[in-house]
């Protein structure tokens, strides 16, 4: 594969989105912020955990044939072994992320999602796999903060709430996955393969950067996928950027951050 990515953290705040990649291998991670005045029971933070547990996911990726979500389970387990002595794992706040994996063997291209990130493949026509299960869940209780002003005090406070709410909801039956403490989360991701020579080019997007799609509706997956093709990944994340700059308030796209960390992966399969 040639593959190609692009990160931008939030203005302002540490990027706690996580991406690498191999010639055969690419991990993306969109770890889930703690918001101001909210606990999150760990010493280490959101950032140490995507960028631990997304370099332990591609190291396994290339050491193993082993099935996708297999090597999910196991990452978690390892990563949660590295704090489960200085941190309490058991606080409904303990760092969390969105995981997408995608591997090219010499016959099949292997993937899989866990979470809102964005997994698109260009089969000609684009096949997307995300998992809404949290969007679905969130849609129950965003409307306050959807109401207010992004960046006023009230807005805040209101995105500060409806985290904690959902945290609720986490890893449950009835609620969304994400990769946190649990390696059982493994079991419940989106995981699947094609046929190499059926895919032409892959797109792997946290939900920050798959913005003008799925929550501005500024362009079609068609039209994403183009955009990576010619101009790369920056190009997208700085679509991302314009559209959030001209909505400070979140009138036209109500939305729990004004801004949020971005990353983009392009991969010609």
């Amino acid at each position: 594969m040639r593959v190609t990515f692009a990160t931008e953290a939030a203005p302002g705040r540490p990027n706690e989105d996580f991406v690498a990649a191999t010639p055969d291998a690419v991990v993306l991670l969109d770890g889930a912020g703690t918001p101001a005045g909210s606990d999150s029971g760990c010493a280490h933070g959101v950032a140490w955990y995507s960028r631990t547990l997304g370099s332990t996911l591609l190291a396994s990726m290339v050491q193993s044939g082993d099935a996708l979500a297999g090597l999910l389970a196991e990452g978690i387990k390892s990563v949660a072994s590295l704090h489960d002595g200085t941190c309490d794992l058991s606080h409904p706040g303990s760092p969390s992320a969105t995981v997408v994996m995608l591997r090219r063997t010499a016959a099949a291209v292997e993937w899989l999602v866990l979470a809102d990130s964005v997994l698109v493949l260009d089969t000609g026509e684009p096949m997307v796999i995300c998992d809404d299960r949290e969007a679905q869940v969130g849609a129950l209780h965003r409307s306050e903060m959807d109401a207010l002003a992004s960046g006023s005090d009230e807005h805040a406070s209101a995105h500060r709430r409806y985290v904690e709410t959902l945290r609720s909801f986490r890893n449950r039956d009835g609620g969304f996955w994400v990769a946190a403490t649990d390696p059982l989360a493994a079991d419940q991701a989106l995981a699947g393969s094609l046929p190499a020579e059926n895919v032409r080019a892959a797109a792997l997007l946290s939900d920050g950067a798959s913005r003008p799609v799925d929550r501005f509706a500024l362009a079609s997956w068609r039209q994403a996928l183009d955009m990576l093709a010619h101009d790369g990944p920056n190009a997208l994340i700085q679509q991302v950027r314009e559209a959030e700059r001209s909505d400070p308030e979140g009138a036209r796209w109500p939305r729990g951050k004004t801004f949020d960390d971005a990353t983009a992966a392009y991969c010609l399969i």
